[in-house]
């Protein structure tokens, strides 16, 4: 009876032993960062962005894996069930929070399944249509908006992504009903967006300020109270008198919990160094970003950070009545 008490203790201790061990040693190999999204989009040149500037200040190869599928769960999943080494990572921006409202039987818990790293960057978000859009500035499309609603698609990149909510508290804010078009990742709705196939899209300024400074795409506003750097020219929504409408998306690194205190300090103070690299900050820059604060790019204030987007925005999707399907 002692023996079999005994021997699940020994293997616990000699589990923790092990990764104890290894933390001394980290990192000794390449490490994965997923980003739980299609490639093309906003989440992955951001994550690529600092998988390239973190890797320089870890001394290994950092590969970023994109798994998309199901709001970014797949491969939020896939994290949660790694091994907690540091050695595969997770890049993810307000999704981790709203999945929580969005599916019923997540098979991870964004809090208690992982360990905040630090917040990387801040964002604001711009509505962007394909260049045929027939309103000659922004008083004119939220008119055109209220007139023609039902008949205008909205693309976004999946249910409780950051585009959908942004496009949500769009229709709120102007009493209006589109037809919701959802893609797997901002890449390809930004993609049929260039091409025509749907109307409007309203997301990160990473992925949609080179394609309007490209003449790719054309964008009418900040979803905000501001005016964006990256786009001076393009007025803030509420210039035109909108009300409530403002939303901000940052991305925040995490690894799967139990991931070892000394490789935790080891990536945070990579990350550190990443958002403080002049090169990472003109990059960002120039896609109307920003970095966050040293004081931001810290575990407690990613912590604090998830809680307050689980609060009010996981909230706002289950006032709505808004599921996967």
């Amino acid at each position: 009876m002692k023996a079999r008490m005994i021997r699940p203790f020994i293997a616990l201790v000699w589990a923790l032993t092990s990764l104890q061990a290894a933390a001394q040693d980290f990192p000794n190999r390449a490490i994965t960062m997923m980003m739980p999204y299609a490639p093309g989009g906003p989440g992955d040149t951001i994550t690529r962005l600092f998988a390239g500037a973190m890797q320089k200040h870890l001394g290994q190869q950092i590969v970023v894996d994109n798994t998309a599928g199901a709001s970014g769960s797949i491969g939020t999943a896939k994290v949660a069930r790694s091994k907690p080494d540091g050695y595969t990572l997770l890049m993810i921006h307000v999704s981790h929070a709203t999945n929580t409202a969005m599916y019923k039987n997540l098979p991870y818990h964004p809090v208690d399944d992982f360990e905040p790293i630090g917040r990387a960057t801040n964002g604001p978000m711009v509505i962007v249509t394909r260049n045929d859009f027939p309103a000659k500035d922004l008083n004119e499309f939220v008119s055109y908006l209220k007139a023609n609603g039902p008949k205008i698609s909205l693309a976004h990149a999946g249910v409780g992504s950051a585009s959908h909510l942004c496009g949500l508290m769009m229709m709120n804010a102007l009493n209006v009903k589109m037809n919701e078009i959802p893609y797997k990742g901002t890449g390809p709705a930004l993609t049929d967006l260039m091409g025509g196939q749907v109307d409007v899209l309203c997301d990160q300024t990473s992925g949609t300020v080179p394609p309007v400074k490209g003449g790719k795409i054309k964008a009418y506003a900040a979803a905000g109270k501001t005016r964006l750097s990256g786009l001076p020219d393009v007025p803030a929504i509420s210039e035109a008198g909108v009300q409530g409408f403002e939303i901000n998306i940052s991305f925040g690194l995490y690894a799967p919990k139990g991931t070892p205190k000394p490789v935790m300090d080891q990536l945070t103070a990579a990350l550190q160094k990443s958002i403080a690299d002049p090169d990472v900050r003109q990059r960002l820059d120039a896609m109307g970003i920003s970095a966050v604060s040293p004081d931001q790019a810290r575990p407690e204030a990613l912590r604090a950070h998830l809680k307050y987007e689980i609060e009010t925005l996981g909230a706002l999707l289950t006032k709505a009545g808004v599921k996967a399907n």
